[in-house]
């Protein structure tokens, strides 16, 4: 007999009984309101601030219209497979860059960490260079921008205005006295040919002289176009303050404006994101359409300008010879993959919102053919500028050309100011570039969020919090940045911050998912929510090409890694040593992680290696299959 509310106990106590307090549900998980919020979501971490400027740069330096084919090779080889990858894998695991590896191989959970420290190294300095374009938007509220004249305070007597560095086009001219072979004519008798430069001037009844004229352009002494610049002395000596800075030495105190503007670019992030998805997926609805309509408008304008056609002509003339160098394969292989952004976490953390039986593979080819499409879109609203100011500078288009963030800051503010309506050009431009900035930073430091509240589910009750607390940190690394001589600092994170690490780590997830995990649960894992498995091609890329690629793309930046530069600056050799242990910062987490993996499972050396690479952990959203009933 059990003792019940109505029966005493032996000892004669009658019973009592006590609800036991509920326990405390943990939030669930979220999921995206609508399929195109995730779309634009992804668009906008993937179209960033590189696509105005790199690849432009990249395409024309390495064969114009011939780089398109290795682009495209590389695309169908390397970026779209592993952009499909991770799309699959986060819709699948429903989860972050932490516990995903619990599901798939616990010994590599290292990865979940270092991604972490590379999305915290890229938002110590990309965000910096968003609060550069807050700076330009409010300089861009007056009749004339102040980088257009040389009258400020910050000018030097160096200073050169748009005007004074067009050169200068005189007319050399050759003469040749012609006896006629009839007398007394009279000059109505002679006609110019002014189209070919030829002037016919009368001497006396049987001679006159025939004056062959062409436009010669004076060369330009200027060994830097852009040295003098009143666009460049406003970005160095206005924006930045580079004149109280003695190089990445000595960096000199915080530019409490630019700070200021930061502050402003992190305050818009934390409202984005402080909700989850149900704020950030609004707030893509802006920064990621708004740059479309204001690429489609100068492109308009740009193809209206005198020279834009030249630009053009320059900006995909074919250089059928370069096919044949590993450089342009090399550079393809590059801009596909930095451009798509694999590994960092990000696509992972939007998917992992997704609705199990989302169609991801579409989604997959969506998203990577737009980010691909506005980059070759913002090449041609790129070099219609640059083709005019060639054509009103009397230059070539690769004169006036930069490769460097001056681009955005330097050349293309400077030829906005010469046409009509200069303040609502540089208005919607920067405006533009700040709205690029902030989708890639929403994405960014998401996948921060989700893979840490994943990991810490307790965490979501306080997500608003622990937010404010991300934004607070990564506000304080991002404030070097912000110094006197904050550019320098920024391009020695931008050069070894990600682009190395993040190349070994796409290829160990690689490798984790085909190899260890294996290729055929994943392609079961993917039928189960397409309702069809991937092809061979999906299957043969993922287990032999991609990992090829990626670990190729690694051992050539390790062995070919550029220094970082700005303009005739050349960093210290200390300066690249603190670049290399960024590097191995973040790489450093994944076989530190393995030895402690290591020594914290129980069991034999075949045993523990065994437990390290088998999955500990079931996602528990998966559909349930449904007991057989037997009569």
């Amino acid at each position: 007999m059990v003792p019940g509310a109505e029966l005493p106990l032996m000892d004669g106590t009658p019973t009592k009984l006590i609800d036991k307090p509920a326990t405390k549900l943990e939030p669930e998980r979220e999921k995206w309101g609508k399929k195109i919020d995730f779309l634009l979501s992804v668009i906008g971490f993937a179209v960033d601030l590189g696509n105005v400027w790199r690849f432009p740069y990249v395409c024309y330096k390495n064969g114009g219209g011939a780089f398109l084919i290795p682009y495209l090779v590389m695309l169908t080889f390397g970026g779209l497979p592993l952009f499909y990858m991770e799309l699959a894998l986060g819709q699948y695991q429903r989860c972050g860059c932490f516990t995903v590896w619990t599901r798939l191989c616990p010994m590599l959970k290292g990865i979940g960490l270092s991604i972490c420290v590379i999305a915290t190294l890229v938002s110590w300095y990309y965000n910096t260079i968003v609060a550069w374009a807050v700076y330009f938007l409010f300089s861009s509220f007056t009749n004339s921008p102040p980088w257009l004249r040389c009258n400020n305070t910050w000018n030097t007597d160096n200073c050169t205005t748009f005007d004074e560095r067009i050169l200068a086009i005189v007319k050399e001219c050759t003469n040749e006295i012609v006896i006629a072979n009839h007398t007394l004519f009279n000059t109505s008798t002679l006609t110019n040919d002014t189209g070919a430069g030829i002037y016919n001037y009368r001497i006396n009844d049987t001679a006159y002289m025939s004056a062959k004229c062409r436009d010669v352009k004076m060369p330009d002494t200027s060994a830097n176009f852009y040295a003098t610049a009143a666009s460049t002395e406003f970005f160095e000596r206005s924006v930045l303050e580079l004149q109280y800075s003695d190089g990445i030495a000595r960096v000199g105190g915080i530019k409490i404006t630019l700070a200021l503007c930061l502050f402003g670019v992190f305050f818009l992030v934390y409202f984005a994101l402080w909700k989850g998805i149900k704020s950030s997926g609004k707030a893509v609805w802006i920064t990621a359409t708004f740059p479309y309509a204001v690429l489609f408008i100068l492109l308009c304008k740009g193809c209206t300008l005198p020279g834009s056609l030249d630009g053009i002509i320059y900006y995909l003339s074919p250089q059928w010879d370069k096919l044949l160098s590993l450089e342009i394969w090399i550079a393809a292989a590059a801009q596909i993959f930095f451009s798509l952004g694999p590994g960092f976490g990000v696509l992972m953390a939007l998917s992992s919102y997704n609705k199990f039986n989302n169609n991801c593979y579409h989604d997959a080819l969506i998203t990577s053919a737009t980010n691909c499409m506005t980059s070759f879109l913002a090449g041609f609203v790129v070099f219609t500028v640059l083709g005019y100011m060639a054509h009103v500078q009397h230059r070539t288009v690769e004169t006036v050309a930069r490769q460097d963030v001056g681009l955005i800051f330097v050349v293309y503010p400077e030829a906005v100011a010469t046409l009509a309506g200069t303040s609502f050009w540089a208005v919607i431009f920067f405006f533009m570039l700040i709205t690029l900035g902030l989708d890639t930073t929403f994405g960014g430091l998401e996948a921060i969020i989700t893979g840490i509240l994943d990991e810490w589910p307790f965490l979501r009750r306080h997500r608003e919090l622990f937010v404010a607390g991300l934004m607070v940190w990564c506000f304080m690394g991002a404030l070097v940045t912000t110094t006197y001589g904050g550019i320098y600092v920024v391009q020695l994170m931008d050069t070894y911050g990600a682009p190395i690490s993040i190349l070994l780590i796409v290829f160990l997830e690689a490798i984790a998912v085909s190899w260890i995990y294996g290729v055929d649960r994943f392609s079961r894992d993917i039928e189960s929510m397409l309702g069809s498995p991937p092809g061979p091609f999906w299957r043969v890329t993922w287990t032999y090409i991609s990992p090829v690629f990626l670990l190729s793309l690694f051992i050539l930046s390790i062995m070919n890694s550029p220094p970082p530069e700005y303009g005739s600056y050349v960093f210290p050799y200390w300066a690249l040593t603190i670049g290399w242990l960024l590097v191995c910062t973040s790489i450093m987490c994944i076989p530190i992680y393995i030895v402690i993996s290591f020594f914290r499972t129980p069991g034999s050396f075949k045993e523990r290696v065994y437990l390290m690479i088998t999955p500990t952990e079931i996602p528990d959203h998966l559909p349930k299959k449904e007991l057989p009933v037997y009569l």
